[in-house]
């Protein structure tokens, strides 16, 4: 099944997102590899595609795993954790409709 995992940044936490970026994209490269990735980005903290020095507010990731436990325990493991990126993640079932 799909599930949406919704993260949340912690103030001024740009300079940490851009140390943790190359291992958070690897685990993402790896899902798109078995073909359970449907997208992933994260969300400019301005209305801007290059928010530059304004950072992100967050990331989406809608991936396949499954069963809710195991999509949490993904999260958890997520590089930015670690790293400090994040204040907040949530993960939910997703149901695909459109396209």
């Amino acid at each position: 099944m799909w599930y949406s995992i919704i993260a949340e940044d912690k103030p001024d936490s740009l300079s940490s997102r851009l140390k943790a970026r190359p291992d958070h994209l690897a685990r993402l490269q790896q899902l798109q590899q078995q073909g359970r990735l449907l997208v992933a980005g994260p969300q400019p903290a301005i209305d801007c595609e290059d928010p530059g020095e304004a950072g992100f507010s967050g990331s989406l990731i809608i991936a396949e795993f499954a069963s809710l436990d195991d999509a949490r325990q993904w999260a958890d493991a997520d590089p930015y954790i670690a790293a400090g990126v994040y204040r907040q993640v949530s993960v939910k079932p997703f149901k695909k409709v459109l396209p």
